[in-house]
Order: C-alpha cells, then structure tokens, then sequence
C-alpha cells in the first residue's frame, strides 16, 4: 500500500471515520481492561451514561462515535491507546495508524516507543515493509507478463470499450440437468466494461467468454491496470493460469500454491511470513485471478463437499484449492476472478450470489477499426480494399465478432491481397474451416521467407510430413486434455518449425522440479483445427473413431457432466473439411495414390453422421444452433434441406452471436417450407438482427425475454421490412413500452402479409393500443393481435371495442382481466362480396368478450352506446363482472342490434329475484329465445336471442312447426324455494311459444314439487321438463306421477333418482305415455300409492319401476293390482333384487291378468324382468326364464301355474342350473303339458339321453310342436347319433335340424287311428333333415346311413359346411336311391372336390330333383362334364347353385355350361364367382334366353375370360327374354357405364323386380341417373345394392326424387360413393318416404355432414340398421342421432365407425340408449374416445374390435 501524506489533524479524524466500523468490531473482541484503558479518556457524565448502555457492542458504539465528534487530539489519544493495548487490530488497520505516526515530528508523542507495550512499532514496520516491497515486485511481474502477451496485439486493448452482460447467479437455484434451464427463472442482467470488474471487490465473478473472445488478454489487461495504481481497494492482486496448475500434481497449501506457482518473495522465509500473515489478516483486500478454467484437466468440487475443517495452511489437491478459494471456504471474503467458456460454468459452484460475466464480442464499428489498424502500415489502398472486403462479406463479418477469429480473418485477407494486389474480384472463403485452410497456408508461406506463391497448393504438398507431425500432436493434445506440450514431448526440429512458422510459441513453465520450456499451439482453435486435418487425412481412421469425436456440443451442462475439456470447436473443423471444396487440399495432405477416394470416403463419413443427428428427439436448441454450425461449415445444401426439415427452431437461455445467426439463415434459406425461429431469453446483440433478413422462409418470429426492450424493438424495426415472407411476430414477456411500439408499428405498416401480432407481456399503455388499433386497416391479412399482459385500461378496452364497429374485419375483442387480451380479424371480409338487400349480410359475425374487468351498471351504459354502431355482433360476453340485477333489463335492449345471438353475464352479481323478473321477457322479447343460469342466477346467467329481428316477428304457424321460435329456461344446480317456483311457473305459463324447461341438477323439496305439479297443466306451451340429477324425495316423485292423469299432454315421464330424468310433452291430448321411476328405493306404501295414482291414468302404454329394490311381496302386491291398472304395452320391474318366490309371482300374472300376454325373467348378474300387454282376445302366452336356478318345490310351483294357464304357451328356459332329478321331472312334465306349442331349452345341461327321453315322451295326440334344444356339445358325431336316434324314437318328426350347437325338432301329431301315408307305422315321416356348420365330416355320416334309407318321405336334405371325403361320397352312393320322394339337395362344401360317386348317385336315383347346390366345390374337367351329363337329365330342375365352384378348365367349364343350359325350367340360378371362357359365357347367354321362367339370377364377380367382344355384355343382353325377373345380381362386373346402358333397355319392364345388387361396376354419375330413371319402373324393388362405384352428388340428388317411387324398398346401400354433402341432403329428402326401409348402408359417401340423414330416420318406420361408418362425421350428427333415436322403436344396429365423435357425442348416444331399450348395439370403433365416465358402460356401446 502506497502510504500518503496528508494534514495530521484531518487525517487523524478521517481514520476514525473511514474505519468506525473495523474500529467497533476490534474492541468488540478484545479484553474488558481495554475498554477500561480507554473509558479513561472520556469525560465523566458521558461515561457513566455509556457504562449503563445494556450490550457492549451498544457502548463501543457510543465511544466511537464519541471520539468521531470530538477533537484531533482526543482522537490521536484513543487511537494511541488501541494501538498499545488490542491484539487483534487488522493490519490495514495498523498500517493507517502508523503512518499517521509517522507523518508528523510534533505528533511522535501520541505513540511512544514502550518496552512495556503489546508489540513494538519497529517490528511491526518492518512488516509492513516487506509486504510492500512484495507488493512492488508483483506489479513489476505482471507488468512483464502484460508486455509478452500483447507484443503482437494489432490495436491497443481498451478496457473500457471491451462490454459484458452481469448477471448474478444464486447457487440454489442452478439445476443439475440442462434440459431443466431451459424453463428456469430469467435472470436478470446488465451491461458493464471490463474495466469495472475489480471495482466491486469481495465478490466471485465468472469471466465468459467464447474461445477467441479474449478472456486471457482482458485479464493481464485488468492485472495490468492494478499495477499501474488502479483499483485501490485491493492490495494485492495474483493471475494464475490454469495451463500451468495443470502440471502441479502434489497436494500443496495456499501459501505453496501463491509462493511457488505465482511469486517467491526474495525476502526469504521471514518476507513469506509478513506477506502471507497479511493475505490471512486483510482477505478483503486480496483479488485472485484464475485464468482459463476450460484449460483444467478437472471439475471444481462442490464446496459443501470439501473435507473439512478447511483452512488456508491445510495441505490439499490443487482441485479441492482451488474450489475453496472459488466457493468462499477459503479466505472468506477475497476477489475473486476466473475466466472459462461458457459451457463450463456449472462447475463453478461459488458462494450464493456469485456473478456471472459475459464477454460480447466486436461491434461492426470495431471490427471496422481493428481492420483498419491491421492494414494501417500496408498501404491505404490495400487498407481500403481489405476493409470493404470484410464489410461488404456477410460470412467474414459474422465470424469477426469474435476478436481471434477477426484477427484470422484479416490473417486471411492479407494472405489473399498480397499474393495478386491485381485481381479486381477475391474469392473469398465461406466458412470457417476455409479460412484455416488459407490461415495455414499464410503460415507456411513464412517458412520460406514470407515471399509470394502463386499457388497455395504446394506448400501443403511440401510441408506436408511437419503438418502431420503437428497435427498428430495436436491430437494427442485434445485427447489428453492438454493444451500446453514440454519440450520433451516433440522434437526440436518440430517445435523450431512450428514456432517459425507462427503455429506454435513458446512459453516458461513452473514445474515442481524447476522451470521448464514448453509451447502451445499459437491458439486453441488451431489445435483443434490441426486436429481435425489429422482426422481427415491420417491413415487407420476408422469410421467408428469419426463417430466419436463428431458429437453436437450443448451449451448447457449438467453438473454430473464429465469435464469435456479443448473441444469447442473440433467438430466445426470436422465438418467444415467435409466440404467438397477442401477436397483438393485434403488429398495434398493425405498424399497416398487414392488420397481424393480416402478423403471423399472419410468426408462422406461425416455428412452421414451429420444426417443421423438431424431429428433427434433429444436436440435442445444448443444442439439445434450447433446443427446448424455443421451444417454452414459443410456448405452442403442438401444437408441444411435436411437439418431446415423441423418447422420450428426453438432456443432458449443461450447467447446468440452473429455466426450463429448466420447460420441458421444458410439452413433456414434450404428449407423446404416455412419455418419458424423462436428466440427465448436468448441474449442477442442488437447487430445480430441485421442478419435474420437473410434467413429465406421465416414465416413465424418469436422474441421472449426481458431483455428485448424499446432499443431492441427499434433495431427489430428496421430488418421486418426485408422480411417479405414473415406471417407472425411474437414480442412477448419484453420490456417493450409505447416508445418501441412506435417503432414497430411504423415497419409494419410495410408488413401487409402479417396475419398474427403478438405484443403480451410488455408495458404497453391505452396510447400504446390506440398506435396498435389505428394499424388494423393498414394490415390486409392481419387474423389476430394478443395485448394481454400489458397497462391497459378499460378507455383502452372500449377504443378496441368501438373499432369492432368501424373495421368490418375485426371479428372478435377476447378480454380476460388483464392477462389475455385478443383481437381476431376474419380475412374473407376484407375480399369484395356480392351485394345482398341487407347491408348486415356484408358483414362476418362478430363477438365480444369482456371478462374479469369489473365491469359495473355504470360502464354498462358507455359499453352499449359503442356497441350501437356494431350491426353484426352475434356473442357479447360479460361474466365475472360486478353488473347486478339492473343490468340484465339494460342487456336486452341490445338484442335490437338485429344480429346478437348470445350474451353471458354469468357471475355478476345476479341473484333469484332477478331472474324470475327475467323469466317474464320469454313472454314480452321475442327476441329472447332461452334463459340459461345456474345457482340461482348468481353463477352462469347466459341469454340466448333470435339472430334476426325479421325471424323473431314472423307470426306462430298454426302447426308448431316455427322452431325457431321455441324458447327455453335453465335453472340448475339450484335450490328454488316454493315461493319462487310459483312465481317462475307463473311468469312462463304466460309464454305463447313452445318452451323447454331446465331444473336440473338442483334440489326440490316437496313443497316446489308440488307447486310445480299443481302448474303444470296450465303451462300449455310446455314442451319439455328437465329434472336431471334433481335431489327429490320419493314422496316428490309420486307427486309428478301424478301428472300423468292430470295433465293428458305428457307422453313420456322419466324419473331417476341422481340420474337422467325428464318430462315430456305433446300439444295436443297424447294417445300413449311412458313412465319410468327408477333408483328411488320403493317401500309397500310407496307401491299402493303408485297403483292408486296410475289408476286413473289411462293411456299409459309402458311403466318401468327397474332398480327400486322392491321386495318379492311387493312386487307380489303389485302384481295383484295389474287388472285394475291400465298399461297396453309393458311393465318393467328388472334390477329389484328378487328371489326365485318372485319369479314364481311374476310368472303367476299369466292366469291372474288376462292383458299379461308374456313374462320374461333373468336372475342372473344383469336382472331382466319384464312383463308384456296385449290385446285383447290374444290366444298364445310367453314364457322366458333364465338363471333362475329354481329348486325342485319351484319347478312344481310352476307347473302348477302353466297347468292352470287356459292359452297356447311358447316357453324359454335358458342357463338354468338344474340336478338330473329336476331336469327329469321337467322334462316328463313338459312332454305331457299339451298348452305348450314351442318349447326352448338352450344351455341348461342337457344330456343326450335326456333329450331322447323327451322326444319319446312327445305326445302323438297334440297339434304341432316345435322343441329347440341348444347345447354345447351337440355337434359332429353327436349330433348325428341325435338325429339318427330321434327318428328311429319318434316316427312324427316332420322336420330335424342342426345348426352349429342348436337342435331343433317339429313335431306333427296325428290321431291314433290315422295310419301313415303308406300304412307302415314303422316308416319315419320326416321331410326335412339339415345340418348347418356344426362340424359334421363324412365319417360321421355313417351313424345316419340306416335311419335315411328309411326316410322314404324325405324331400330336403341340406349339408353345410360339411367335409365328406370319401366316407361321405359312400353314404350318399348308399342312401340317395332310397330316397324317391328328394325334391331339394343342398352340398355346401368347405372347398373340397366333388366326388364322382356322388354325381352318378344323383344322376341315376334321382330324376325328379328340383333344387340342387353344390356350391364350394373344387370340380375337375372329369367330374364337370359328367355333372353337365347329369343336368340334362334333370328335366323337372328349378334352381341350380354352383356358386364359388373351382378346378375345371376351359373345356371342362364348356361341358359343364352346356348341359346346365339344357334345364329350360330354371327359375333360380346362381354362379357366383365362377371362371368362364368367353365360348362359354356365349354358350350360357344363349341357354338363358330360352330359360323363359327364370326370376332369380346372381352372376356376382363371374370371371369371363374376353379374347374377342365382350362376354359380359354378351351375358347382359340375353336378359332381355325375361319378363318376370325378380332378382338379379351381378355384383363385381366391372361393366362401367356401358354396361349399365345396355341393362337400362329392359329393367323398365321388370315390373316384378325385388332386387337388384350392381355394386363395384364403375358406375359414373351419369350412368347412375339412367339406372335411376329405369328403376322407377320397378315399384315392387325392394333391395338396392350399389356400393362402390362411381356415383356422386348428381346421381343422389335423382335417387332422391325417385325414392317416394319405390315405397317396398326395403334394403339401400350406397357405400364407398362420393355422393358429398349435397347428395346426401337430395338423398334424405327421398328416405323420408319409405316407411318400409329396413338397412341403410352410408359408409365412406364423401361427407361429415349426415345430419340431415340422421334427422330423416324418424320417419323410416321400420329402420332396423344403419350404417354411417368412415364419413368423419362430429358429435353434431351424434347428438342428432340421440335425439332422433327415441323415435326410431325397430332400429337394433348402428355402425358409427372411423369417425370423429368424441367423449361428447359418446355421452349423448350414452344418455339415448337409456330409453331406447331395442336398440342392440351401437359400434363406436376408431372413434377419439376415452371412456372415463360411467354412462360409456352400457355393454351395446361397442368401442373396439375385441
């Protein structure tokens, strides 16, 4: 410390002064007797007054201050007595005490030199001494130091012109994974000098810095400026570097660390004591400086991790050092300065609150002036050109805002202008990988001398063993994290050469053994360019190595990240000579015979890797930004194509320089479609912005960050005039104010193609608004503009809102408080329409939204009269204000707007009384068509208007058809008192027009209800009643139940307890009405007042009491009341928890009510109980019982019933579980009940023998039965030993079948004296015997040979799906001679061949057969042409199927064809998919025109092989004989449209026609309206098939009006027809017509939009399936369909597959379901739902495949 003279007497009291608080914290810490010492030189009254002070830091307080007011001598005295008596005064302390000592001869005395004294003056001077002269011999190093590293520095470095960005960093707040910064909190930042970094001391700062950026040089700079006298505060200031600490292996302590690595006092050991007491003493006051922390070969350990105690004479790493100085564990309170790349930063884990700094680089104005500099001894001309060069290259600029890399640059340009200064046009090099090629090459040309070369080449040619050499060191330099080489480690020839040359320099380094010569690479970035040559060029480099050196660098780190050290720019190096254009020169260095094949291979390599990485879901937008680094240096178009495929580059958090902008722009100008480049908290210098216009396809610009304030704004402004392609701008979350606005809007008025503007989250005011709205009509594509986030005011507001009227665009203002405020513009507006009667028609829909504002009654008034001028708002949204009552009658005057639809003023304040005066405007305003609120109007109040005023007057029609002048009232989730629901129900009473009303989700107590029972009759406008989810008592319940017979209007009550339930109502006097009272627990009393209420209801037709949890007594007395009741159609009593007693009760309602016409009953998990009415006069009764597990005192109870029932029974007994004994019993008693005429038994445990038992026991003596038996294992070999055994036990059998599982019998008794028709008792009488699919092969036949052969009557015989094989050709060899009387034989075959045997069987037994199919059959030429034999005999044949038929060739297809066309009496012939060469197709064409009795034909996909003509045209044109076809099916044809006009000759004429199937035939639109126009003919067509053709929109609309024509049509399909929107409306308005419509097939016609389809279905009576799969039609058509439904009783399946019906439509099907109890199944596959909600569980909503 440099010790002044100053006046005695003001430095005297300056001290006291400056150090009062060192001063109060000394003597806090000392002895009480120091104290005592000095209380001695107070006066009396102030010591006493101090002595009585309660702590002792309040008394030293007092004495300091006492000494600071007094006089220079009392001062000099006090500062005496500290001196003599403390032992802890800091040195600094000390030293100020005794120069003042020293300063003055008079004053000598204020400090006597005392034996006695605590230490002595002369000591503690020769302390201060020494650190001193240390002090001065630290200066004078660094001064040196300095002087070396800027020997070749081109311009003076200027501290205070080199800028950095200071942020403070808290370390519990840095995140272990980098991903994680990416959503961190912003820090906040601000921009400072160089210069001022060491004038805040006692704090840790981290210098970043990218490599080249100057970090080393600005260090010596600061160090050097210290020396030189700057930076008071610090006493002494240490640089170390970490290239040197590298190389200290030994734990060491601080002072080994500061003594033998930076400066050794030459003082000797005492010195070393006196400076290192004074480091420990005055910490504050000592500033390290630690350079190059990305040059450390290890991590800094987390300070809370270092062993401890930790202290500044301990013995450690030089890591764990290090990191205790750095964290504050060591030397507490020092300076602190280390330098490091950015990526590193997360290492440094510091004290909380350390700063982070980062360097920025050259501006254009000093990249200018360093050029200049540069160039200023070589002449101002080459200055001049260098000069414009630079500037004037947008590459070489970018690159120059590093300080190294602009000092390459100009390396580069001086190597170019000096070697021809005659060339008017350089080539300059585009990426920084180029440039250290020609850098490399100026090198070189030094080492012969610096003179000229013409050619670059032959310098990497000549040199090319040394470049080698080099770079395998440089190689092995990054791979051993080393960047500083010991002589030992290249030889001296290398190092004199690399030195020479300006590659390598020379540097002194301390090893522990002594000093050292050494040298580095002139900078890293050579090393690592060095390194990349090696790469590329040196023999043995695998693949695999490239892979692993090629990796994106992030720049965030994680702390559990190894330390990845001299890395930076390796992989640029790699990628930059993966250019075509270094090719040459990396052949010249890898000079083998196939250098250029080695290189393209090793260059190829790298793009590959670099294509592997583009898409990688882990890229962050570091990574993204270092893609396209590697990309730019390529220089590979094809590659930025790839890397510019994303559609958004999303950065965050990371410094941005001008290479990394220019990149992008190389990768965004490749894309292939717009992209969008996202900058958040992204720092970036304001010339950064100046080269986005170069990024080609910006179509989307974000900006979000504090940082991006007015002059970021301004700068901003003026590149989006050169940016023609950009759409959308997003400055959000910024400091933006009206200042910058202003700039902004000024560059957008040059914008017209912006469509999105997106200016939240700044500190705009209403003047900021107003410059943004008066922009709207300046932008013609604008679609939206979002101000939330910002210092708007409700003035602000309303001038937004008053544009709605004068800017015809502007569509919607959305404000949300203060966080959202949207504008939305619809762009069709601003193109020119055609002109309408009503000027409003010009104009889009408009809404407005005005949320969370605090809105009042008095804004309401001011709001209105801007809203006047707005003709064409439709929505005005105004909840969570504070409007009140009052407002709502101050709302309804908008409604004369003409065009308003909607108005929210939910939550405002609004309670029951204003509602129910609300209520009375559904009466007086027409206009209003539904009040919709909730909670007592206090929650949702949303009111629902007419869109125009002209539909509101139009008069009420006479038929209720005016729907839209039905109007609606919702009050839910609401508890309404009786007072208020006789004023409600009052007020709507008076309403004229139709009405809907909504209490649902409330809670009525008795009282309402019975209020609103008593009013309803006299709401005769009432059309529905909802009471969904109502809590309402039982008692409630019946008392709506009551309505019934009071109010004759109600055609359907539904009542659920929590669940859906509704009222509703017909205009006039209903002929039938539906009741349900489900959930509501029932009791005795509740069921004899029900049966008095439903009494006196007459046209009740349905009555469910399902899930009441009736008891079986209950339900015993309520059965008891059914003949008093009067229900026609049914009573439904499932899920009530009944017992088998109950059942038997249920079943007894078939004697004890004579309407009871069946009774269904399931005690199984899903509960059924149903009981059907009939008519009277009905003769049979129906009984189902299933899982009902009756025990053996049921089953007699039952008989007992049904021996009592006086009609026919049909009975059903399934999956019932019962014992042998009850299953005999059953069974003898059933064969004996001679009221029983059909008898089913499916899965109740059956044996064979208990069926044989059953058969035997059939009585011969009763009319006909028919016994259905289905179990599981009737199949294969057992059900043929069945049948064999049921007709040799039953000779009555009339017919016997098989099918899969089931086996059904019919009886037909004859009397006992009748013989049979040959008088031979033992002859079996059977007709029919099939087996259908039930796994029957031909072996098993053999059980059945006996028992046919003497089945004389036997006229049908039908096999399906049956494998015969050989066994089964000898069963029919054996058995069809015996059957004479065989009228019907049916083969279905599962693709086997046709045995001969089996042919001649038929050909010689049978000659009288009528119907024959073989249908399936592999038939060979062999067997084809004896079966064509065979037909020709066959003269009595009506229908043939040989569908599906195989195997024969042309020749055998021949004979087969003309045999069969000698069966003139066919009436049916089917021979679909058979193959036919076009002879044969000929040949049959002309068999079927002398077929003149045929009615059915089916050709479907025939396969005709066409050498000449057209065989199917052949095929057409004999149908022109047949007059009475009714059937004709020629499905698969492919005869397009010239087809269909040769059949549109004769169907005019096929009056008879019932069916028709031309679907896949490429069908045009134009042929279609033919077809449609001939079909009108056939009025008896029942079946229309046309899927797949060709039809579009113009054949719909002629289908359409020529449906009410066909009034049989039963069957329509359209499928697979692109009959689009309007078709299918054409189309609906012909369905309505056909009440006999049965199957409607619509999938994939073209459209979403069925809604029309659907509404029709209510009126196709008889509608039982409907398919509107793969249309992507939306919840709308889903909710038409539930409401639709209820209507639609005989519709059992609908295919809603591959469409786009969501959650919402989902519950709306759900919801229908609950009263639509036919419908068996809905399929809902490939449809956007999550079945998350307990109404999706009903088991007919089919959602997937499985």
């Amino acid at each position: 410390m440099k010790m002044e003279e100053v006046d005695l007497e003001e430095d005297v009291m300056n001290v006291v002064a400056e150090e009062a608080t060192v001063i109060v914290d000394v003597l806090c810490r000392e002895r009480s007797n120091v104290l005592e010492q000095i209380y001695g030189l107070v006066e009396r009254s102030t010591r006493d007054r101090l002595q009585s002070l309660p702590s002792l830091r309040e008394r030293v307080l007092g004495i300091v201050d006492y000494f600071k007011a007094s006089d220079p001598q009392k001062c000099c005295q006090f500062l005496q007595t500290m001196w003599m008596f403390c032992q802890s005064i800091p040195l600094d302390l000390e030293t100020k005490v005794l120069s003042i000592a020293g300063s003055s001869s008079g004053m000598q005395g204020c400090f006597p030199e005392n034996e006695n004294s605590p230490r002595s003056r002369n000591v503690k001077r020769v302390c201060l001494d020494q650190v001193e002269s240390y002090t001065n011999a630290v200066k004078l190093l660094l001064q040196q130091k300095f002087e070396r590293v800027t020997k070749d520095v081109v311009k003076e470095v200027c501290l205070d012109e080199a800028w950095l960005c200071l942020r403070q960093r808290h370390s519990a707040r840095v995140r272990d994974k980098s991903a994680q910064a990416q959503e961190g909190e912003e820090p906040s930042e601000h921009k400072e000098s160089v210069e001022s970094l060491l004038r805040t001391t006692g704090r840790v700062v981290v210098l970043l810095g990218q490599a080249g950026s100057g970090k080393t040089l600005l260090m010596h700079c600061l160090a050097h400026h210290w020396a030189q006298g700057f930076y008071p505060s610090i006493k002494l200031l240490f640089l170390l570097e970490f290239r040197q600490l590298n190389l200290v292996s030994q734990p060491l302590s601080l002072k080994e660390l500061l003594f033998s690595f930076f400066l050794l006092p030459e003082g000797g050991d005492e010195q070393s004591e006196a400076v290192f007491s004074y480091i420990l003493s005055n910490p504050e006051k000592i500033c390290f400086i630690f350079d190059g922390y990305d040059e450390f070969g290890t991590k800094f350990r987390d300070p809370e991790k270092l062993p401890s105690p930790l202290g500044p004479c301990q013995q450690l790493s030089v890591t764990d050092l290090l990191s205790g100085i750095c964290g504050n564990k060591i030397l507490p309170k020092c300076t602190v300065l280390v330098t490091c790349r950015p990526r590193d930063v997360i290492d440094l884990f510091g004290s909380s609150g350390y700063f982070v700094a980062e360097l920025l680089g050259f501006s254009q104005r000093r990249v200018k002036e360093y050029t200049e500099t540069y160039f200023q001894e070589k002449g101002s001309e080459l200055k001049e050109r260098a000069v414009s060069l630079l500037m004037g290259n947008r590459h070489l600029l970018s690159m120059s805002h590093v300080p190294a890399l602009c000092h390459v640059c100009c390396i580069c340009l001086d190597h170019f202008l000096s070697e021809d200064t005659s060339q008017s046009h350089v080539k300059l090099p585009t990426s920084l990988t180029q440039i250290y090629l020609h850098i490399l090459s100026a090198f070189l040309s030094r080492c012969q001398g610096g003179g000229r070369t013409n050619v670059s080449m032959p310098l990497l040619q000549k040199y090319r063993s040394q470049i080698a050499e080099l770079s395998r060191l440089a190689m092995h330099g990054l791979e051993n994290s080393r960047i500083v080489f010991l002589a030992q480690d290249l030889s001296t020839e290398l190092m004199n050469f690399g030195a020479n040359a300006g590659i390598l320099s020379r540097v002194d380094l301390t090893c522990a053994d002594g000093s050292h010569l050494g040298c580095a690479f002139m900078h890293l970035t050579m090393q690592e360019f060095l390194s990349a040559l090696h790469l590329m060029t040196s023999p043995g480099i695998s693949e695999s190595q490239l892979k692993r050196k090629l990796n994106l660098k992030s720049r965030w780190t994680a702390r559990t990240d190894p330390k990845t050290v001299f890395t930076d720019s390796l992989h640029l190096f790699m990628c930059g000579l993966a250019a075509k254009a270094c090719r040459p020169c990396l052949a010249l260095l890898e000079g083998s015979d196939d250098a250029t094949a080695v290189v393209k291979k090793r260059q190829e390599t790298v793009l590959k890797i670099l294509r592997s990485f583009v898409g990688t879901a882990s890229q962050t937008g570091p990574k993204i930004i270092e893609l396209c680094r590697c990309a730019h240096e390529t220089q590979d178009v094809s590659l930025a194509k790839d890397v510019a495929s994303r559609t958004k580059f999303e950065l965050r958090n990371i410094r941005l320089s001008p290479v990394d902008i220019d990149a992008l722009a190389f990768v965004t100008s490749a894309a292939d479609q717009m992209v969008c480049l996202d900058f958040g908290g992204c720092s970036i210098e304001l010339e950064c912005l100046s080269i986005i216009p170069n990024c080609k396809n910006l179509e989307h610009l974000i900006f979000r960050s504090r940082k991006y304030d007015d002059k970021f704004a301004e700068a901003l402004s003026s590149i989006l005039p050169d940016l023609p392609d950009l759409k959308q701008l997003h400055f959000i979350s910024g400091g933006l104010t009206d200042t910058g606005t202003e700039k902004l809007i000024k560059a957008l008025e040059c914008c017209p193609q912006i469509t999105h503007l997106n200016v939240s989250d700044n500190s705009l005011s209403d003047e900021g608004v107003k410059m943004i709205a008066d922009l709207f009509p300046k932008l013609a594509n604008i679609t939206s503009v979002m101000l939330g986030k910002n210092n708007i005011s409700r003035n602000g507001i309303f001038m937004l809102v008053e544009k709605m009227a004068s800017i015809l665009s502007l569509q919607k203002v959305h404000v949300r408080g203060k966080k959202e405020i949207s504008v939305m513009f619809s762009p069709n507006s601003r193109k020119p329409s055609v002109s309408t009667d009503d000027p409003k028609d010009t104009e889009d829909p408009k809404e407005l939204i005005l949320n969370n504002y605090d809105l009042k009654l008095t804004h309401l008034t001011k709001l209105c009269s801007k809203l006047r001028g707005c003709s064409s708002l439709i929505i005005l949204n105004l909840s969570n204000n504070s409007l009140g009552n009052k407002s709502l009658k101050k709302l309804l005057e908008l409604s004369r707007l003409g065009t308003i639809q909607e108005i929210n003023v939910s939550d405002n304040e609004v309670d029951m009384d204003g509602l129910v005066s609300l209520s009375a405007s559904l009466n007086t305003e027409k206009n209003l068509r539904e009040i919709n609120a909730s909670h007592s109007g206090k929650q949702k109040m949303i009111l629902k208007l007419n869109s125009s005023t002209r539909d509101a007057l139009k008069p009420l029609s006479t038929d209720g058809s005016d729907l839209h002048l039905c109007k609606k009232f919702s009050l839910t989730h609401s508890d309404i008192h009786p007072t208020d629901m006789n004023r409600l129900c009052k007020n709507l009473a008076k309403c004229k027009h139709l009405l809907e009303l909504d209490f649902s989700h409330g809670t009525l107590k008795d009282e309402s209800v019975e209020r609103l029972q008593m009013l309803l009759p006299g709401m005769t406008s009432l059309q529905l009643l909802n009471l969904s989810y109502v809590q309402m008592s039982t008692d409630g319940a019946l008392l709506l139940v009551r309505s019934l017979a009071d109010c004759p209007r109600i055609t359907t009550m539904e009542l659920r307890q929590q669940g859906e339930s509704f009222v509703r109502f017909l205009q006039i006097t209903a002929g039938a009405a539906t009741c349900k009272l489900i959930q509501y627990k029932l009791n005795g009393d509740n069921v004899k007042d029900l049966s008095g209420i439903l009494e006196h209801c007459s046209y009740l037709a349905d009555l469910d009491l399902s899930s009441n949890f009736l008891r079986d007594e209950d339900v015993k007395s309520f059965v008891n009341l059914l003949p008093k009741l009067q229900i026609s159609n049914s009573l439904s009593l499932s899920n009530n928890k009944l017992t088998q007693l109950g059942a038997l009760y249920l079943v007894n309602s078939l004697n004890s009510c004579e309407k009871v016409v069946a009774v269904e009953v399931s005690l199984g998990a899903e509960e059924r109980v149903l009981i059907r009415f009939g008519q009277e006069n009905i003769t049979g009764k129906m009984l189902s019982l299933r899982e009902c597990d009756f025990e053996m005192d049921h089953w007699k109870n039952l008989l007992e019933i049904l021996n009592r029932c006086p009609s026919e029974l049909k009975l059903e007994f399934s999956s019932n579980v019962l014992n042998n004994q009850s299953l005999n019993f059953l069974l003898n008693n059933l064969a004996k009940l001679s009221s029983v005429r059909t008898l089913d038994l499916r899965n109740n445990g059956l044996n064979a023998e208990m069926i044989k038992h059953l058969v035997t026991q059939l009585r011969s003596d009763c009319d006909c039965r028919t016994i259905q038996i289905e179990e599981p294992w009737i199949k294969a070999e057992a059900a043929v030993r069945l049948v064999s055994s049921c007709l040799d036990l039953n000779s009555h059998i009339r017919e016997i079948r098989v099918e899969k599982t089931c086996f059904e019998i019919s009886v037909e008794g004859l009397p006992s004296s009748a013989p049979s028709e040959n008088g031979d008792f033992s002859q079996s009488t059977v007709r029919f015997i099939s087996f259908g699919d039930c796994e029957v092969e031909g072996q098993h036949l053999t059980f059945l040979q006996s028992t046919l052969q003497k089945c004389s009557s036997l006229l049908k015989l039908h096999f399906s799906q049956t494998t015969l094989g050989t066994n089964g050709a000898e069963f029919f060899s054996s058995v069809l001679p015996c059957l004479k009387k065989l009228k019907t034989l049916s083969l279905h075959s599962k693709g086997e061949g046709l045995d001969e045997a089996v042919i001649f069987a038929l050909q010689s037994s049978q000659k009288h057969l009528e119907n024959l199919s073989l249908s399936h059959h592999v038939i060979n030429d062999s067997e084809a042409a004896k079966l064509g034999s065979a037909l020709q005999g066959w003269t009595q044949m009506r229908s043939l199927n040989l569908s599906h038929c195989t195997g024969w060739t042309a020749a055998g297809g021949y004979k087969l064809v003309c045999g069969l066309v000698h069966c003139i009496t066919l009436e049916e012939m089917r021979l679909d998919s058979v193959a036919l060469d076009e002879k044969s197709a000929v040949c049959l064409a002309q068999g079927i025109r002398t077929m003149t009795s045929l009615k059915k034909i089916s050709l479907n996909k025939i396969q005709v092989e066409v050498v000449e003509g057209s065989g199917v045209l052949c095929l057409l044109a004999c149908l022109q004989s047949l007059d009475g076809l009714e059937e004709l099916e020629l499905e698969g044809l492919r005869m397009g449209d010239q087809g269909i006009k040769e059949l549109v000759k004769y169907i005019p004429k096929w009056t008879t026609l019932r069916k028709i199937n031309l679907s896949e035939n490429c069908v045009s639109d134009q042929a279609g309206e033919m077809l449609v126009k001939a079909l009108s003919h056939c009025r008896a067509l029942q079946q229309l098939h046309l899927f797949r053709n060709k039809l579009g929109h113009e054949f719909a609309v002629r289908l359409g009006q020529v449906l009410p024509s066909l009034p049989q049509l039963s069957e329509l399909d359209l499928s697979e027809n692109q009959i689009g929107q309007k078709g299918s409306l054409s189309l609906s308005e012909g369905l309505v017509s056909l009440k006999t419509l049965k199957k409607l097939c619509l999938t994939a016609i073209g459209t979403s939009d069925l809604i029309c389809i659907a509404s029709c279905l209510k009126h196709c009576t008889s509608i039982e399936s409907i398919s509107l799969a793969w249309n992507e039609c939306g919840n709308d058509v889903a909710e038409k369909l539930a409401e639709v439904l209820p209507q639609c009783s005989t519709l059992k399946k609908i295919d809603l597959e591959a469409n786009n019906i969501n959650i919402t439509g989902a519950k709306a099907l759900a919801k229908c379901l609950q009263c639509c109890p036919w419908i068996e199944v809905i399929r809902l596959w490939r449809n956007p739902i999550v079945k998350d909600d307990q109404i999706l569980r009903d088991q007919r909503l089919n959602f997937s495949p499985t």
